[in-house]
C-alpha cells in the first residue's frame, strides 16, 4: 500500500465485479485504487477532464458540452463554443480550474430515469448530451454532479475536486463531433494530470524533448521523408529515407533466412469474395477501399493473410514440410480520418512486415516460441526494451469458444515456458485469435506496440486449409500471423524519436563524411572517399566553399556519425583525422584503421 494513492480513496464494486464508485461500498468487496494503477490512472484524469469542462462552462457560460474522456496518455474534452480558444485561453481555463480545487467541491453519483436525464440537460441547453442518452438502451442513467457542474458518466471518479494535485492542459485543436466529417467542428481541449507536482515536471519535461525528438521534423532535417497535401496519410521517402528502410529491411531478411522463412509477395488488389471468405468484409470493412474492375468488385488490401493463404492453397502440403514460414513485406492500405494521421505514427499505406507460419497442433508452442526470440533479437539491436500483453477474445469475433480456448491457452503455454511476465488484455484479441502483443519502451520512457503474434484456428476454416498428415489422411494446420516491426514505416517514426535522428551506423544514410580544410586538400579528400566507398561505406564529401567549422556544424545537425577532416598535416602522413558522434575527437588514424574501427562497428550491432 506505498503507492501514491489517489486520497487513499476506498472503491468499492458491485456484485457484477463493476468498479461503482471511489467512495461507495456497496457491501461485498472494496479495494485501494492507486494513481500508479491504470485503472487508477483512467479514473484520475477522466476526474480532471469534468474539472476543466466546470471549469470551461464557468468561463464561457454558452459552451455546449459534448464528450470528455481518459485517454492512453491525458484526457481531452469537447466543446462547441462561439470562442476560437488559444494559449492565453488555456491559462484562465488552468486558474479556474485551481480555483475550483480550493473549493473542495464534492464529488456526487446521481442515478435519473433517462427522461429526467432529459429534461435536466434539455434545460441546460446541453445537445449533444442528449444525443447520447437517445443511444443509451437503459431506463436509467448516471450522472456525476460538483457544485453546479453535472455531466453524463458512468464514472468512477475521485471523492472531491481537492483530488486533483497536478495538472497542465496541452493544446486545443479541432475534432468533428463524433468523428464524423459532416458533423459539427467541435474545439478540443487536451491535457494531463498527475497526483504528484514532481511526476506533473517530469512529464512536461520529457514532453519538452519529444518535441526535439518529433520525426517530422527530423525526418524532414535529415532528408528522410515529406508528406504532401496531394497525398495525405502516404508519406514520401527521399533517397536517404530509402538508404535507411533498405538497409533495415536486408538486415531483416538475412535473420528470417536464417530462421527459415520463405519470402513471398501477394498483390494489393484482390476480389470482394476473398475478403467475404476471411471475415475482413464483415468485421474491417469500414477500415478498407475498394474499386471496381471489369465490373466485379475489388478490395485493396489492409491485411495480407488472405493473399498469403492463397499461396499456400496453390499446392497441397505435407506434414513433412511443416512448419512452414512464409515472410511478406506487405504494402497494406487501410482508411483512417483524416484528424488521426500523424507522420509516419499513423498512415493510410505501409509496409507490414508480415509472415504466416502454418504447422501442426503439436508444434505450435515452439513455433511461437521461435516468434518471441526473434522479435526479441530484434528489439534488441536497437536498444529497446518491451513488455507483453496477451489479448483474448473480443465480442466481435469468429469461431468456437473451443477453438478460442486452445489458442489462448497455446500462447499462454509459451509465455510461461519462455519464464516472460506478461499482463492480460481481457477482450482485445483480434477477431479470428488471441494475441501476443510486443510494446516497445524507447528512451522517453513512452511505449508503442509494434510486434504481435496471434494464434489463428478460425481462418484455415474459412479457407478449408489442410495438408496430408502422416496417416497419408487430410488434415487441417493451425496458422499463426506474426509481424515484428508491424509497420516498417512507424518503426522508423520510432526509431527516429528514440535515438533522436542519431541512428544505428549500421543505418545511418550517410556513415562517413570527408572534410577538406583549403581546396589544397580536395584532390586527397576525393581519394580518401573512394577507398571508403570501395569499402562498402556510405561517404560523401563536402567540397562547399565554407569554413571547417561550418562543415563540422552541417554534419552535426544531420547526426552523421564520422566525420574525417583532411589538412596538411593528415595529406603529408596519409591519415584522418576522425572526429565521432559522441565521443568527439579521436585523433588521427591510417585509413586502413579507421575502416577496420567503423567495419567492426557495423558488424558488432548487426550480429
Amino acid at each position: 500500500m506505498a503507492k501514491n494513492s489517489i486520497n487513499s480513496a476506498i472503491a468499492a464494486m458491485n456484485k457484477a465485479g463493476q468498479l461503482v464508485d471511489l467512495r461507495e461500498n456497496n457491501g461485498d468487496i472494496e479495494r485501494y485504487i492507486f494513481f500508479d494503477d491504470k485503472e487508477g490512472k483512467a479514473i484520475y484524469w477522466h476526474s480532471t477532464s469534468h474539472l476543466m469542462a466546470q471549469a470551461v462552462k464557468r468561463l464561457y457560460p454558452g459552451a455546449r458540452l459534448a464528450i470528455g474522456p481518459a485517454i492512453e496518455e491525458g484526457f481531452y474534452y469537447d466543446f462547441d463554443i462561439d470562442h476560437a480558444l488559444n494559449e492565453e485561453d488555456l491559462k484562465k481555463i488552468e486558474d479556474e480550474m485551481e480555483k475550483i480545487i480550493q473549493e473542495n467541491l464534492s464529488v456526487e453519483r446521481k442515478v435519473l430515469s433517462k427522461d429526467e436525464a432529459k429534461q435536466l440537460f434539455a434545460s441546460r441547453g446541453e445537445n449533444y448530451k442528449i444525443e447520447l442518452l437517445d443511444e443509451i438502451l437503459e431506463d436509467q442513467v448516471s450522472l456525476y454532479q460538483q457544485g453546479e457542474f453535472v455531466d453524463l458518466c458512468r464514472g468512477p471518479h475521485v471523492p472531491s475536486t481537492s483530488s486533483i494535485k497536478a495538472y497542465k492542459l496541452l493544446s486545443v485543436s479541432g475534432a468533428y463531433w463524433r468523428g464524423k466529417e459532416t458533423n459539427p467542428m467541435l474545439q478540443r481541449i487536451y491535457g494531463i494530470a498527475f497526483d504528484d507536482k514532481n511526476k506533473l515536471k517530469e512529464y512536461l519535461y520529457r514532453l519538452e524533448e519529444a518535441k526535439k525528438r518529433d520525426h517530422r521534423k527530423l525526418g524532414k532535417e535529415l532528408e528522410l521523408f515529406s508528406l504532401h497535401e496531394e497525398g495525405p496519410g502516404f508519406p514520401f521517402f527521399h533517397p536517404k529515407g530509402m538508404v535507411v528502410i533498405n538497409a533495415l529491411l536486408d538486415a531483416w531478411r538475412k535473420e528470417h533466412i536464417k530462421r527459415g522463412y520463405h519470402e513471398i509477395k501477394t498483390p494489393i488488389i484482390l476480389d470482394r469474395e476473398l475478403w467475404e471468405r476471411s471475415g475482413h468484409w464483415d468485421h474491417y470493412r469500414n477500415n478498407m477501399y475498394f474499386t471496381s474492375i471489369d465490373e466485379r468488385e475489388f478490395a485493396v488490401k489492409p491485411m495480407n493473410c488472405p493473399g498469403g493463404i492463397l499461396v499456400y492453397q496453390s499446392q497441397l502440403h505435407s506434414y513433412r514440410e511443416f512448419p512452414i514460414r512464409m515472410a511478406e513485406l506487405g504494402l497494406v492500405h487501410r482508411h483512417e480520418l483524416s484528424g488521426v494521421l500523424h507522420g509516419l505514427m499513423r498512415v493510410r499505406c505501409f509496409t507490414q512486415d508480415d509472415a504466416h507460419i502454418y504447422m501442426e497442433p503439436h508444434q505450435v508452442k515452439q513455433e511461437i516460441i521461435g516468434v518471441i526470440e526473434l522479435a526479441d533479437y530484434i528489439y534488441r539491436l536497437f536498444q529497446f526494451d518491451y513488455e507483453l500483453e496477451l489479448s483474448t477474445r473480443p465480442e466481435n469475433s469468429m469461431g468456437s469458444d473451443e477453438m478460442w480456448d486452445l489458442a489462448t491457452k497455446s500462447l499462454e503455454n509459451a509465455l510461461q515456458e519462455k519464464n516472460l511476465t506478461y499482463r492480460v488484455n481481457e477482450g482485445d484479441g483480434a477477431f479470428y485469435g488471441p494475441k501476443i502483443d510486443f510494446h516497445l519502451k524507447d528512451t522517453l520512457g513512452r511505449r508503442w506496440q509494434c510486434g504481435t503474434i496471434q494464434l489463428d484456428f478460425t481462418m484455415p476454416e474459412c479457407f478449408d486449409l489442410n495438408y496430408i498428415g502422416e496417416d497419408g489422411m487430410k488434415h487441417r494446420p493451425v496458422m499463426l500471423h506474426r509481424t515484428i516491426l508491424g509497420s516498417v514505416e512507424r518503426f522508423l517514426g520510432i526509431l527516429i524519436e528514440h535515438t533522436a535522428g542519431a541512428l544505428p551506423v549500421w543505418l545511418s544514410p550517410v556513415q562517413v563524411v570527408v572534410l577538406p580544410i583549403a581546396e589544397r586538400h580536395y584532390s586527397y579528400a576525393q581519394e580518401v572517399k573512394q577507398q571508403i566507398a570501395r569499402a562498402q561505406i556510405r561517404v560523401e564529401l563536402n567540397d562547399e566553399n565554407a569554413t571547417l567549422g561550418a562543415k563540422i556544424r552541417k554534419a552535426q545537425l544531420q547526426k552523421i556519425p564520422y566525420i574525417l577532416i583532411m589538412g596538411d598535416k593528415e595529406v603529408e602522413n596519409h591519415q584522418v583525422s576522425v572526429r565521432e558522434r559522441k565521443e568527439g575527437d579521436l585523433g588521427g588514424f591510417s585509413l586502413q584503421d579507421f575502416l577496420l574501427r567503423i567495419q567492426n562497428e557495423i558488424q558488432n550491432l548487426i550480429m
